[in-house]
């Protein structure tokens, strides 16, 4: 599984980076965000490209899986 660590960045970099990692996945990735803002964004990007989003937090950071 790729692995996408968008922690403490600024958007619209975390999802730039997701976008960059879903062009060239073939299986799920995993995003790492340290904003609920950046969790929702990803989620809604994922949800409009036909992808499944799940989401945990852990600690204060959030981990987003897209399938």
């Amino acid at each position: 599984m790729k692995e996408v660590d968008a922690r403490g960045l600024s958007c619209p970099e975390p999802l730039m980076l997701t976008a960059e990692a879903l062009k060239n996945a073939n299986g799920p990735i995993k995003v790492l965000v340290s904003e609920p803002h950046q969790k929702t964004n990803i989620e809604k990007f994922a949800k409009d490209k036909g992808k499944k989003a799940t989401s945990t937090e852990k600690s204060s950071e959030f981990e987003i899986v897209i399938e």
